[in-house]
């Protein structure tokens, strides 16, 4: 019997080297987050934002500890501008739905299928869907489904 052998890959593939660690610092400082945890966001944020760009058909969100990641790299507006006309053909905008809650555990669920789908390593404790996780305690918005 022959194994099929997939290789995922990470968020942080999209961009260079320079960019990821421009991000990265970014991150640590602005969010006060360590260098491991900052890479982990940008990595995923990075996943999520490629994923989005190619997936219209349903409604995604990050996670509230993915989505300071999305925010620094929209804040490096040539560079995110730059990466959408790369990878898209056109500029992914921002677009919060107002008066709604984004961050139930159905738009979690279906973000990190969506992720995995596309061939990516997900970080399912950033996501509040890691295994040990148990509803409604973590379902990604960090206050419970």
């Amino acid at each position: 019997m022959t194994a099929l052998a997939t290789e995922q890959i990470t968020g942080r593939q999209l961009v260079d080297s320079n960019l990821f660690e421009r991000l990265v610092t970014f991150l640590e400082f602005e969010e006060e987050m360590d260098r491991p945890q900052a890479e982990r966001v940008m990595d995923q944020a990075l996943a999520f934002i490629d994923m989005a760009g190619h997936r219209s058909d349903v409604p995604l969100s990050p996670s509230r500890k993915v989505d300071p990641g999305r925010h620094a790299f929209i804040l490096h507006s040539r560079e995110y501008a730059d990466f959408c006309h790369r990878r898209f053909g056109s500029f992914l905008h921002h677009n919060p739905f107002k008066g709604r809650r984004l961050r139930d555990g159905i738009a979690i669920r279906r973000t990190v299928r969506a992720i995995g789908e596309m061939g990516y390593v997900v970080d399912h404790e950033l996501w509040g869907t890691a295994a040990d996780c148990n509803p409604p305690a973590c379902c990604g918005d960090g206050d419970g489904c």
